[in-house]
């Protein structure tokens, strides 16, 4: 997500995180970590602590301060280039006054956080609470098993209303933290960002359509005709034939070509690195998709493409520096359609770069079998915030106390865009927001950009940015004017929510971890070689007819079976 968002938003710095450590001394075993583990002392869980104690140090659920007096919490978290000190930092200050919960700040290098983090739990040298520490799921698992995390749902249930209004409001959350063993080791950062969702899109010359008088293609069919006359007809009037009718990058976010135009004969994820599973649910029941008819017929279309030079040979290999290149090659435009979640991957999306208004998204093309669908990548992947055993069950309280404050928009608004009154404000009557309606803030333009400010956290540990409060913020109207960029990514997408595929392996489910390991090892297997032959079969240095039968062959050797076991476990325990 932060390559996304620094590609998105130029303008915003680099994100910090926190974590938190103390020792503690050790208590009897209950569901909340207490007794000991591997060697750890594990603090007592909430109910062990008398209402009398509960009642001198903690203020009433809700309101501010938590604590009566100064706690101090070490917090583990990234140190980001963009922010001057996080001591000092106002949002930080804020905090502190409102919660009176001093941060005793351990702070790393942003590059070097997954490294550090995994260094440290490893050796047994974790603070009480890593407020940013981008936990795997694995991670979650695996640390709460071995009781260095402790589980949160108590807490969550006691002390943690906002975020349990976000459970009840979000369908997706609860079952997107939640191990298979029911525990909730980790919070979240929710980012509901509309457009990520529907990334993988196709943008195209609305000029180019006009010029040759081309309506907006429906059909791969269409499709087909659209860029054989982008090839053939000089759309761009300079009488040279060196128009790239479509072109792509698996550099780039959503990139990849074959996946999206696959998805016209059946659900392809494979360009979702991280979380593709070449996998689909149908009647429940998990199925791989690489083996199927529908797959070979849409390798049959792309490799028709290619064959006939209406794919970019490059798409195969080139970086987004070379995109780049081609969108803004002079003096005049020869790209076509492009494959790409952002459009600014090829053209900056400001007046200095006007080419980028000429592209459009083009909404799901139909294929042959009628089969018209968007892949969708919503849901909570990665979690921030857990608490250590370390942590005394008061700084377990006053931890998730100040954790469901940032849930607040009160919070976020601070900790993502700095100081009201300097940094944004509230906004006036008839002010309209990213929907035209009445917007809530308006972000006050700064006469200098400078590379780093201590004015807010950027987006650190946990935090809730749903549609509604993304949506609020005053925004032009025009989606081509320059400063509209997210007004028009999210117009553009919503061509794409109407065909929300019903097929496509969920994200943000838990395999169980006894099995993690293998599925990922399974899943890199299968991926690589599913794809590996993609990419020969659409250039043809594999023929599909002639080879077709070996390559499904082929996958009896890479336990296939054991794989979608896997995965139909996971999906199962998260019903």
């Amino acid at each position: 997500m932060k390559k996304k968002n620094r590609i998105m938003t130029s303008v915003m710095a680099a994100w910090l995180i926190m974590a938190l450590v103390l020792g503690a001394c050790s208590s009897s075993n209950n569901n909340n970590g207490a007794g000991k583990q591997n060697g750890q002392n594990v603090q007592s869980g909430p109910d062990n602590m008398s209402d009398t104690s509960k009642d001198e140090l903690f203020t009433p659920v809700g309101e501010y301060p938590i604590v009566n007096e100064k706690m101090t919490i070490k917090m583990f978290a990234p140190q980001l280039a963009s922010i001057e000190n996080m001591e000092t930092n106002t949002f930080t200050k804020m905090l502190e006054e409102k919660t009176n919960i001093h941060i005793d700040w351990e702070l790393v290098p942003e590059n070097s956080l997954n490294d550090r983090k995994q260094l440290m739990l490893a050796s047994g040298d974790y603070p009480e609470v890593i407020l940013h520490g981008n936990l795997t799921k694995e991670e979650q698992m695996k640390f709460g098993k071995q009781g260095v995390f402790i589980p949160l749902n108590d807490l969550i249930d006691q002390y943690m209303p906002n975020f349990k209004q976000a459970m009840e409001d979000l369908p997706y959350l609860k079952s997107s933290i939640t191990a298979p063993d029911g525990n909730i080791y980790a919070l979240p950062q929710i980012n509901e960002c509309y457009h990520c969702n529907f990334a993988q899109k196709l943008w195209i010359n609305q000029a180019w359509l006009d010029k040759l008088g081309l309506n907006m293609p429906t059909t791969t069919d269409e499709f087909y005709e659209v860029l054989k006359a982008f090839k053939e007809g000089d759309p761009n009037g300079n009488g040279k034939a060196d128009e790239i009718p479509l072109t792509g990058s698996d550099d780039m976010w959503a990139g990849n070509i074959a996946a999206f135009l696959m998805n016209s004969f059946i659900i392809d994820d494979h360009s979702a690195k991280e979380s593709g599973t070449l996998l689909r649910v149908v009647d429940g029941e998990v199925e791989l998709v690489a083996d199927k008819e529908e797959w070979k017929q849409g390798l049959l279309y792309l490799n028709k493409l290619y064959e006939e030079g209406l794919i970019d040979p490059a798409s195969f290999t080139q970086n987004a520096d070379a995109i780049n290149q081609l969108g803004n090659r002079e003096p005049d435009n020869v790209m076509g359609a492009i494959t790409t979640a952002l459009i600014s991957y090829a053209i900056s999306p400001d007046d200095d770069h006007p080419r980028h208004r000429d592209y459009v998204t083009v909404p799901p093309l139909k294929g042959p079998s009628g089969v018209q669908q968007a892949s969708y990548f919503g849901g909570v992947g990665n979690s921030q915030m857990a608490i250590t055993n370390k942590a005394t069950k008061e700084q377990q309280i006053a931890a998730v106390r100040l954790a469901d404050y940032l849930y607040t928009e009160e919070a976020i608004v601070q900790q993502e865009r700095g100081v009201e009154g300097v940094n944004w404000r509230k906004a006036e009557s008839g002010e309209l927001d990213m929907n035209g309606d009445q917007a809530k803030y308006y972000l006050i333009p700064q006469e200098e950009v400078k590379p780093t400010h201590n004015d807010g956290w950027e987006q650190i540990g946990p935090s809730l940015r749903t549609y509604q409060y993304r949506d609020s913020w005053v925004a032009l109207q025009d989606p081509l004017a320059e400063g509209a960029y997210e007004v028009r990514l999210k117009r553009e997408s919503a061509k794409y929510e109407p065909y929300q595929s019903e097929e496509m392996y969920p994200t943000g489910v838990f395999i169980p971890l006894e099995e993690a390991e293998i599925a990922a090892q399974l899943r890199t297997t299968i991926r690589d070689y599913a794809t590996s032959n993609m990419a020969q079969f659409i250039t043809g240095s594999k023929d599909i007819e002639k080879e077709w039968t070996n390559y499904v062959k082929g996958f009896d050797g890479l336990q296939v079976d054991k794989y979608k076991e896997i995965y139909q476990k996971g999906l199962s325990g998260s019903n």
